[in-house]
């Protein structure tokens, strides 16, 4: 079964740039000519809330490609909420926690990733405000591996045209990982995420909090910050246990002394 194939004739090829795994081997993958036709350019929508080291690793990738990366913006997300909070202004919220109400709704996506990035690909296209298409698309590179193709998803845009190059090769995350690590052995990949997303997982909040201090200390700030938000009856929370995050347990079970089997055994023995 095909799950994606080239455009036939697009007018551009842009990679949508996350500088996260996948999406920073999918366009390396490309500049050394192992996903063809050669992209004429990525695009990287910037929040404007990533930790320093995305940021340094995003100047690094840019001198690895033969095409030009550009750098978009809707503003600073971080700087937006906490503003709107004191303020009243208006505000495009992250999906926070609640203690009744579970998880909000996931606006920022659209505002702050997707927006920009089609704004700029319009403009690549020399579309004016409002203007038709027509016979004009953009093939727009997915950074989803083949474990995550549950999140592949066609464009609903006429000038937008997905296209998901690492499902091609059916390539998984460990797959991409693997490929970098023997291409480029002395880096290492992070993943790409605003400092405070709610959805952080609690290993990736241990692993800020441990080997990132600046950023975990940032995100302690910024969840103190959202607490009252205008508009918005009850607390808000970056961590799904409605808890302050400096109050949030994150040590695994290494941690508190405890064996771990990891590595050591297929973990059949209970079945």
């Amino acid at each position: 079964m095909e799950l994606s194939k080239p455009h036939p004739n697009p007018t551009i090829r842009i990679i949508s740039l996350g500088a996260g795994v996948q999406s920073t081997v999918m366009a390396l993958m490309a500049a050394k000519g192992e996903i063809t036709p050669m992209p004429d350019c990525a695009i990287f929508a910037d929040t404007g809330y990533e930790p320093e080291g995305v940021y340094e690793h995003l100047d690094w990738l840019e001198k690895q490609l033969p095409f030009p990366t550009y750098r978009v913006t809707q503003g600073n997300i971080k700087d937006d909420i906490e503003r709107g909070a004191k303020t009243g202004e208006r505000f495009v919220a992250m999906p926070f926690f609640t203690k009744d109400g579970g998880m909000g709704m996931r606006q920022c996506t659209a505002e702050y990733k997707i927006s920009p990035l089609r704004n700029k690909t319009r403009q690549l296209l020399e579309l004016k405000p409002k203007q038709r298409a027509k016979d004009k698309v953009s093939e727009q590179w997915m950074g989803i591996s083949w474990d995550e193709m549950q999140r592949m998803k066609e464009s609903s845009l006429s000038y937008i045209y997905h296209r998901f190059p690492l499902i091609e090769k059916e390539m998984r995350r460990h797959h991409c990982i693997s490929w970098f690590e023997t291409h480029y052995p002395s880096r290492t990949l992070d993943k790409s995420a605003c400092i405070a997303c709610p959805f952080h997982n609690d290993d990736l909040w241990r692993d800020m909090k441990l080997n990132d201090p600046k950023s975990f200390s940032d995100a302690v700030e910024f969840d103190k910050n959202i607490r009252v938000l205008p508009t918005f009856k009850q607390e808000q929370f970056v961590h799904r246990s409605c808890k302050p995050l400096d109050e949030v347990d994150f040590e695994n079970a290494e941690d508190k002394g405890q064996l771990s089997f990891l590595g050591e055994c297929d973990g059949m023995c209970g079945v």
